[in-house]
């Protein structure tokens, strides 16, 4: 798997754990949600991701976006 589908899949599964965490925790869980679609627009205008970072950190091999 690529550094590109690696993160596309993390913020993925982030997003729906937030989601699940809002529905059945508290609904102020929605804020983590918030953040990861604020962290996604602004990693599709800077180029900078700190999740890529890590991840390619720990050897993932780089796709063509990041």
């Amino acid at each position: 798997m690529t550094l590109d589908r690696m993160v596309l899949a993390f913020a993925g599964v982030m997003v729906l754990v937030s989601v699940l965490l809002t529905a059945t925790v508290s609904p102020h869980f929605v804020w983590f949600t918030v953040f990861i679609g604020l962290n996604m627009l602004q990693s599709a205008f800077t180029g900078f991701c700190p999740a890529a970072m890590i991840f390619k950190a720990l050897g993932v091999k780089p796709g063509t976006a990041f």
